[in-house]
């Protein structure tokens, strides 16, 4: 989308409806390949893109480009440029803080919204706001904050720290300072202290919120009060038992719920 190109991963029937499934950090959209698997199954079209800042095309400096409107434009411009009109949309993550977004800026092109972990974005900063034990949890954001030191603490030690991060899910495609910069960048552009940069409206389409019981980073005030800011239908799913990374520890519950709202839409 003009000057940026993204990897995609397409894969199921052709004719099925189609979901917009974006990854959150440190992660690709390798994270959803065991739930990509059950939705073709189902029959769904998947559309998986590597966002920007992890398609190496797709990096541009500076903090200012990763703002949230500005990720949601890329995820329209990807399904304008597959000839796609509207999806049903899944986010993981920050990714899900981009899915809350595109819904917000376009109504119309979202059937559904499948939320995993993180929820509306407003909910979100109330709660690093003033609730002490999100507050606990987003402490790690001071870390990233800051330009320079993260990066190298991350990636020292053949970017052994980075790797610990997460369980797999394509992280190794941060493992260089220019992706795993413009990475973080995503959260110095949107998620600084006390939740500014998290503006995003109510929003009117469809959705439900996977949330892991042991998540240590996404608590549950912020789960549960995004049902303040869903003027349609919304449910919150609980998955017990699983912490952050339910992609990868629950792809068949996730894969469950993203079905379930392609059949109710």
């Amino acid at each position: 989308m003009g000057s940026l190109t993204f990897d995609v991963s397409i894969g199921g029937p052709t004719d099925g409806a189609p979901v917009l499934m974006l990854h959150g950090f440190p992660q690709t959209e390798v994270c959803f390949d065991a739930t990509r698997q059950r939705l073709h199954e189902a029959g769904l079209h998947t559309i998986a893109p590597r966002q920007r800042g992890y398609s190496p095309r797709a990096r541009p400096i500076g903090v200012e480009p990763y703002a949230l409107k500005l990720l949601a434009e890329d995820a329209a411009g990807v399904l304008d440029a597959l000839d796609v009109r509207y999806a049903h949309v899944v986010g993981h993550g920050i990714g899900a803080l981009v899915a809350w977004q595109f819904a917000a800026q376009y109504p119309l092109r979202a059937m559904s919204l499948t939320a995993v972990s993180f929820g509306h974005p407003s909910a979100l900063a109330e709660a690093m706001a003033d609730d002490e034990d999100q507050k606990v949890r987003s402490r790690y954001l001071e870390t990233f904050m800051q330009a320079g030191p993260p990066e190298k603490h991350l990636l020292a030690n053949n970017a052994r720290t980075l790797l610990a991060t997460a369980p797999g899910g394509g992280i190794e495609a941060l493992a260089s300072v220019p992706a795993l910069t413009a990475a973080l960048n995503w959260y110095r552009a949107n998620l600084r202290p006390g939740g500014a940069g998290l503006e995003c409206p109510p929003i009117e389409v469809p959705t439900t919120l996977v949330w892991g019981n042991r998540d240590a980073i996404a608590g549950r005030r912020q789960a549960v009060a995004s049902a303040r800011y869903v003027r349609a239908d919304f449910r919150l799913s609980e998955v017990p038992d699983v912490d952050h990374w339910v992609p990868l520890r629950a792809p068949a519950a996730l894969a469950s719920e993203i079905a379930m709202r392609t059949m109710r839409n």
